[in-house]
């Protein structure tokens, strides 16, 4: 791995690492380098993507990095690329935009298909653990056809399963954002997922989530320690263009946003409001929060391909590509590749690198005959379950307006 991830401030452990793992849909490397932190040595990623696949070489050297679509890569090309090597692990994320329920989720997404090459790669190299991540939308009702399909192709080849939803900001990661996570293993091992670290109590005392103002804040110490001129985080090509939206922008206190006509009330005078027909515009996940002031003192919202609406909490301008990566957890120094625009879809689509470690750890745990799941379940980790007891569970919390969402709703149509 190159100087740019390895000196992250959490020590790599690759170098000495006894277990191997693969990337498949390896995207920007976020499950990489989480897994690598955690004790793994990453040597195979492939990825369809050009910039994906460039940005994994430039911090991966030593990683073979395979730039083609997964339905071409057989049994002989994948043990000609990583020889005699014992695979511990494999890890991946299919594309998801079928499953999303922030995209237009389509059931007949030719991309969800893809989810049995990734199977068909674990028949192939008979890993001890598999790896799966998606979004929240996998666990949706309307997928559990799917969700059965990939537990009942596990148990034909011989795996158990255990699933679970869960949030960024319980692993230090400075962002809200869920994630559906599948963790397959040979039925001699033992799993359970990792207890929260963070947004939780431990020995009565309780541990904050990581705030977006201290990630930007370490992000502005390190720029300070440093002469290298980062192109990701030119703050000068920021500026707001047009005088209308920094006037708007001038208004907006830090942690609010123009949601609801209510907002534009509180925050805009009659001349700079919107023009909106509130009363006919129909409330949804899709529904835009305009000139959004992030908050310094929350975790960052979730951060996806599409954040042309966040901004600064102080500053009149929108987040730079750098500082969107650090509240994914990506070191200050982790090297990305491609234009602006792939870059950001790089960033929106990867796992948080610090949450992939701590489910990483866990298999490492798992891995090195540790203390079983059963006995760690009195230290408060979470059970391991199975689709069948846990999917309705997991959909009931992954999918929830919070109470303020729902009174508002009210409001605007009393409106």
């Amino acid at each position: 791995m190159s100087t740019s991830a390895s000196s992250a401030s959490t020590t790599s452990t690759a170098s000495t690492s006894q277990f191997n793992c693969i990337d498949l849909f390896c995207g920007a490397g976020g499950l990489s380098l989480g897994l690598e932190m955690a004790g793994f040595k990453n040597v195979f990623s492939i990825d369809a993507d050009v910039g994906s696949i460039n940005t994994i070489r430039a911090n991966y050297p030593e990683t073979v990095a395979l730039c083609e679509p997964i339905e071409f890569l057989n049994e002989e090309k994948l043990k000609k690329y990583i020889g005699d090597k014992k695979i511990h692990l494999i890890a991946g994320g299919p594309p998801c935009q079928g499953f999303s329920t922030i995209g237009k989720g389509d059931p007949n997404d030719q991309k969800n298909t893809l989810f049995r090459h990734f199977i068909r790669m674990v028949e192939i190299v008979r890993p001890s653990f598999v790896l799966f991540e998606n979004v929240t939308g996998l666990v949706a009702k309307k997928n559990q056809f799917v969700v059965d399909a990939i537990a009942q192709s596990f148990d034909q080849i011989g795996y158990k399963l255990h699933i679970r939803v869960l949030e960024s900001q319980h692993y230090g990661v400075p962002q809200k954002r869920k994630r559906t996570l599948i963790v397959a293993c040979k039925k001699e091992f033992h799993f359970a997922f990792p207890a929260p670290t963070c947004d939780t109590y431990h020995n009565s005392l309780y541990i904050p989530p990581k705030t977006l103002g201290g990630a930007l804040l370490e992000l502005e110490s390190y720029v300070a320690g440093t002469n290298i001129k980062d192109e990701l985080h030119d703050v000068k090509k920021l500026k707001i263009t047009k005088e209308i939206d920094r006037s708007r922008l001038k208004h907006i206190p830090e942690g609010a946003c123009i949601r609801y006509q209510e907002d534009e009330e509180r925050y805009l005078p009659k001349e700079l409001r919107l023009k909106v027909d509130w009363k006919n515009l129909r409330e949804n996940r899709l529904r835009e929060n305009h000139y959004h002031r992030l908050s310094r003192n929350k975790p960052s919202p979730t951060i996806n391909t599409m954040n042309h609406h966040y901004y600064h909490p102080t500053e009149c301008r929108p987040l730079s590509v750098r500082e969107f990566s650090v509240l994914q957890s990506f070191p200050p120094n982790y090297i990305f590749k491609g234009n602006r625009r792939s870059i950001m879809r790089q960033i929106g689509n990867a796992v948080p690198p610090l949450m992939a470690k701590a489910i990483g750890a866990e298999i490492v745990r798992a891995l090195s005959g540790g203390v079983g799941a059963e006995a760690r379940l009195l230290k408060g980790h979470i059970a391991p379950s199975t689709t069948e007891s846990v999917v309705a569970d997991v959909r009931a919390k992954a999918f929830i307006y919070s109470e303020r969402k729902q009174k508002r709703r009210v409001f605007c149509k009393e409106k």
